[in-house]
C-alpha cells in the first residue's frame, strides 16, 4: 500500500462459496465513499466437496472465469483491485491452484483471510449502511460455507466467531437429493444447534439491542417475508423481518420437497432455490437459540467492509473508530500477553529492529508494509515460550500461525509474522523447511530479510536489561555499519550480535559492522 492519498476509484471483490460479488467505489473523503458499480456472479465454487476440502476443477475454472470479467468492469473506472477468498478457498487443500491461476490469468491477487478477520471485514461494511454506531448488536452473515457472528458495541468489535455452517455446506451434507424429508429437516436442525452453543454463550454475556443480517441469504429470506406481507417494489437495506414471519416463510420452503415447487414460493430467488432450505434452518435456529425478535437487513457486508479498510489504511483515522493499524497493532499486543514475563524484552527488540529496518531501507527496498510485520514478529517471537521454553521459536510459529483472533492482517501476512518470529533464533530458513519452501519467491527474500534484522536487534538486548539506547545504520551497496549508544558495558550484545548477524548479512548481500 502507498503512503500517498487514496486512488480516484477503487473496487473490492468478494470471492464467496456461493457469489463473487464486485463493487467499485469513489473516494468521497479518506474515510468513506460513495458505490458506482456493482457486480455479482453466482460461482458456486464450493459445490462437489461435502467436506469442503478441495475445489472442483469446474467450480475454479468458473471462477477464474468470472474474476476475469470483474477485472475489465474494474479498468472501466481504472480502479485499483482488492480481492478476498473466504470459506471454500480457504479451506481447500487446491486452494494455492486457484490463486496462482487468479493471478495469471485474470491479472487478481487473492488474498484469502481467516474467519475471524471475514466477520471483521462484513461488521465494518455494515456499519456503513445501517444506523447502530451507537447502539449493542449482534449481527449474522450466513455464507455458502460459513457463518460469521460478531458481538458489537456499534464500532467495537465484541466478540466475532467463523462456524463451518453454510447454505451450500449444509445442503451438501443433508439435501442433497430430493425431495426434502422431515428426517433430514430434523438432523439439520441437530446439527446446527450442536454448532451454536459457543455464540450463545458470547452474546448472553454481552446481550444485544438490534439483530442485523446481511448476505443473499438472509435478504432472500427478508424478501420472501416482505411478499408475504403483500409488500411491492426493490427490497431496501433498513428494511426489518420478525422471527414469527421468518417461521412462515421457513414453513413455505420445507413445505415444497422439491425446486420446482420451492419455485412457486413468493420472492423466493431461482438461484438459490436448491441451497435455500438449509440457510433458512440456519438462520431460524440462529433466531431461537440467540433470543432475536427482529432482524433488520443490510445489503453492504464484506465488500464494502474491504473498500472502507483501504480507506482507513491510508488513514490515520477513521469514520468508525479505530484504523486498521490500530486494529492489527492491539491484536499482536494481546496475543503477546501469553508470554508476560517477555513484555519489555520484546518491546526494546522491536524499537531496535524497526530503527535497523529503516536504516538499511535503501538496501532491500521492502514497501512500508513489512515494517508493520516486522514490529508484530518482534512483539510475538516469544509467544512460544508459554509453552516450553525449548524450541521456543517453532512454537511460536504455532501459535501465531493459529491464533485467529490476529484481526486486520490476510493469512498471508499471518504466515509471514509467524515465519519470520520462527527464524528469530537457531537454523536459517532453508528449502527443505516446508512451510518456508511453499513461499514465493519474493516472499521467501522478505522473511530472510526482517528474520536476520530481528536476529540482530534481540541480540543486542541479549541481557535483557535495555543497553543499547538505540542505533543507527549507515550503508553502502558492500557494508552496513550499525553504530550503537549504549549505556554500561555492551560486551555481552556485541557478541551476541556478531554470532547472529550471518542471516542479515546474507539476506543484505552486505557485511555488517557494529560500532559503538
Amino acid at each position: 500500500m502507498s503512503d500517498g492519498g487514496p486512488p480516484p476509484t477503487l473496487a473490492a471483490i468478494d470471492i464467496g462459496t456461493n457469489s463473487f460479488h464486485l463493487v467499485v467505489a469513489r473516494p468521497t473523503t479518506a474515510v468513506a465513499f460513495e458505490i458506482i458499480a456493482r457486480d455479482k456472479e453466482v460461482v458456486r465454487l464450493g459445490s462437489g466437496s461435502g467436506d469442503m476440502k478441495k475445489l472442483a476443477p469446474d467450480a475454479i475454472d468458473r471462477g477464474i472465469e468470472a474474476l476475469t470479467r470483474f477485472h475489465k468492469v474494474a479498468d472501466i473506472s481504472d480502479a485499483p483491485i482488492r480481492a478476498i477468498a473466504t470459506s471454500a478457498v480457504r479451506e481447500a487443500h487446491n486452494r494455492d491452484e486457484f490463486v496462482r491461476r487468479a493471478r495469471d490469468e485474470a491479472g487478481v491477487d487473492v488474498e484469502v483471510v481467516s474467519g475471524v478477520e471475514e466477520a471483521r471485514l462484513i461488521h465494518l461494511g455494515v456499519l456503513q449502511d445501517v444506523p447502530a454506531a451507537d447502539e449493542r448488536l449482534v449481527l449474522i452473515d450466513i455464507g455458502g460455507g460459513s457463518t460469521e457472528f460478531v458481538v458489537a458495541k456499534g464500532p467495537e468489535m465484541l466478540e466475532a466467531r467463523s462456524l463451518k455452517l453454510g447454505a451450500i455446506r449444509l445442503t451438501n451434507r443433508f439435501f442433497t437429493e430430493e425431495p426434502v424429508t422431515s428426517s433430514q429437516v430434523k438432523e439439520c436442525r441437530t446439527h446446527i444447534r450442536a454448532y451454536l452453543g459457543p455464540v450463545v454463550r458470547e452474546v448472553e454475556r454481552h446481550g444485544f439491542d438490534v439483530a442485523i443480517g446481511s448476505s443473499g441469504t438472509i435478504l432472500n429470506l427478508a424478501e420472501m417475508a416482505r411478499q408475504r406481507r403483500g409488500e411491492s417494489g426493490r427490497l431496501v437495506s433498513n428494511a426489518t423481518f420478525t422471527r414469527k414471519e421468518l417461521g412462515k416463510v421457513v414453513d413455505a420452503l420445507v413445505d415444497a420437497p422439491t425446486v420446482k415447487k420451492r419455485l412457486k414460493v413468493p420472492g423466493l430467488d431461482a438461484k438459490r432455490a436448491d441451497i435455500i432450505v438449509a440457510g433458512a434452518l440456519l438462520l431460524e435456529e440462529a433466531f431461537d437459540a440467540l433470543g432475536i425478535e427482529e432482524m433488520t437487513v443490510s445489503d453492504y457486508a464484506l465488500r464494502e467492509g474491504l473498500v472502507l479498510d483501504a480507506l482507513q489504511r491510508q488513514s490515520s483515522s477513521g469514520v468508525i473508530g479505530e484504523g486498521t493499524a490500530d486494529i492489527r497493532d492491539r491484536s499482536v499486543r494481546r496475543l503477546s500477553q501469553l508470554a508476560p514475563e517477555e513484555a519489555e524484552h520484546v518491546e526494546q527488540s522491536r524499537r531496535l529492529a524497526l530503527e535497523l529496518f529503516d536504516g538499511t531501507a535503501a538496501i532491500h527496498g521492502l514497501f512500508t508494509d513489512c515494517r508493520e510485520l516486522l514490529a508484530a514478529a518482534a512483539l510475538l517471537a516469544n509467544v512460544g515460550i508459554a509453552i516450553s521454553h525449548e524450541r521456543h521459536h517453532h512454537h511460536s510459529y504455532y501459535v501465531i500461525r493459529n491464533a485467529e483472533h490476529l484481526r486486520g492482517f490476510t493469512q498471508r501476512e499471518v504466515e509471514l509474522i509467524a515465519q519470520v518470529a520462527r527464524y528469530h533464533r537457531k537454523s536459517a530458513p532453508k528449502n527443505k523447511h516446508e512451510a518456508f519452501a511453499a513461499l514465493s519467491s519474493s516472499d521467501q527474500r522478505l522473511v530472510r530479510i526482517l528474520a536476520g534484522i530481528l536476529r540482530v536487534a534481540i541480540a543486542l538486548d541479549r541481557a535483557h536489561d535495555n543497553r543499547v539506547a538505540g542505533l543507527t545504520v549507515d550503508c553502502s551497496a558492500e557494508t552496513v555499519v550499525l553504530k550503537l549508544e549504549v549505556r554500561g558495558d555492551p560486551s555481552l550484545e556485541l557478541y551476541t550480535a556478531e554470532e547472529r548477524k550471518g542471516l542479515l548479512e546474507q539476506a543484505l548481500d552486505a557485511e555488517v559492522r557494529l560500532e559503538v
